[in-house]
């Protein structure tokens, strides 16, 4: 029997004389004067979050990374027609490309390979969760667009060691939405791209900057914010044509702000702020509470005549059936006592006219009092809104 020795394995072969006496600190390239161009490619997945106070936005991306490597080339018909290896990532020589806008560590996933062809060429893919910093304008929120750039440079080469070069064309990256999740709050409508050399210390550095234009979907703020506000402000002003001395008025508009805070509360977080800027629909908001207690203000205002007019009328008649049925007692008890009962219930009963007449002119000028700062109040909801549609005008035309 002819035993034969197990041949080594041709890829690991291949991988030691790859590795044997490659050095990870130098730059791959056997003319030092050549600069490594490395390529870019960009696939957006899903914006996870947009956060206005920190003005930070949180991107899932699919990132590639293309380089060629002199030092990772072989005949593959050397090693068993091997054409493609996947090599440490740790091994080799890696690009020191870095996103310029990255504030904190995502929650990525660690790939600890790269792949490497006979020719050379180093192809480094892997997803990345991108915090990055973002101006994040949130006057027309929910109706807002975000432009928030990711920058990709060498953070130590320069131009003439590092450049840097889009994999695919421009207009394919700006239009590629395939893999972009649109079931999320945002809407993709576009990743535009250019590269450009910035020059610091008198090095040129490339760069390669990435807009990625998104679009908030209003649909769920509609519904829970701007609706409810809007029935609230209808039931408002129609709650107006309840009589104002009917003592329901008042209980009315007070469960209307109290049902409206209630909402305000629970749907704070809802609402993004910055600490320079508010939002226009936080603007709305207040001036709609601000209306409601100016509402009920002026009903209390309206309930308060009717009610001082009441008590003045009854005071007043009291007052004078005193005086007439006592302010004689000084008088001789001699008088005749028929004659001033015949007085005092003449008086009565001409104060019980007077009374009935002045209250009925007292009601009906509370009632116009009432009309009256109805249509002021109407007055400042029409100013109000014309107020927001001017504003919202300009932001659009902007």
């Amino acid at each position: 029997v002819i035993t034969t020795k197990p041949k080594r394995s041709a890829l690991n072969q291949l991988t030691r004389l790859l590795l044997r006496k490659y050095n990870c600190g130098v730059r791959p390239v056997q003319n030092w004067t050549k600069p490594t161009t490395v390529y870019i490619d960009l696939i957006i997945q899903s914006v996870l979050d947009g956060d206005g106070q920190t003005q930070k936005v949180t991107t899932s991306i699919w990132y590639r990374q293309i380089w060629n490597d002199e030092f990772l080339v072989w005949d593959p018909e050397e090693f068993d027609g091997i054409t493609e290896i996947s090599l440490s990532l740790d091994a080799i020589w890696v690009p020191d490309v870095i996103i310029s806008e990255f504030v904190d560590v995502g929650k990525s996933p660690v790939i600890p390979y790269v792949y490497v062809n006979c020719s050379g060429t180093v192809k480094n893919y892997k997803p990345i969760q991108v915090v990055s910093a973002c101006h994040l304008e949130i006057y027309a929120f929910p109706f807002d667009k975000q432009n928030c750039t990711l920058t990709f440079r060498s953070w130590l080469h320069s131009v003439n060691e590092v450049d840097l070069a889009l994999w695919r064309p421009a207009e394919e990256i700006a239009n590629d939405t395939r893999e972009f999740m649109n079931d999320s709050e945002w809407e993709l409508l576009s990743v535009p791209s250019h590269y450009w050399t910035q020059n610091l210390e008198d090095r040129d550095y490339a760069q390669i900057q990435f807009n990625v234009l998104i679009r908030r979907r209003p649909l769920l703020y509609v519904v829970s914010l701007l609706i409810p506000s809007i029935f609230f402000m209808v039931v408002d002003v129609t709650s107006f044509y309840l009589p104002p001395n009917s003592g329901t008025r008042i209980t009315f508009k007070t469960s209307i702000l109290l049902g409206y805070t209630v909402i305000r509360v629970n749907l704070m977080d809802e609402i993004p702020a910055t600490a320079i800027k508010t939002p226009l629909i936080g603007a709305f908001f207040a001036v709609c509470m601000a209306l409601l207690v100016l509402s009920l203000a002026l009903s209390i205002f309206v309930v308060k005549l009717l009610h001082y007019s009441e008590k003045e009328v009854k005071e007043m008649s009291i007052s004078a059936c005193l005086l007439d049925k006592y302010g004689s007692m000084d008088q001789s008890f001699t008088e005749s006592k028929i004659l001033q009962e015949v007085v005092s219930l003449r008086l009565y009963l001409q104060e019980e006219d007077n009374k009935g007449s002045s209250q009925s002119f007292w009601v009906e000028l509370c009632l116009k009092v009432d009309k009256l700062l109805f249509s002021v109040y109407l007055l400042l909801v029409f100013i109000y809104v014309m107020t927001l549609l001017l504003l919202w005008g300009d932001w659009s035309s902007a």
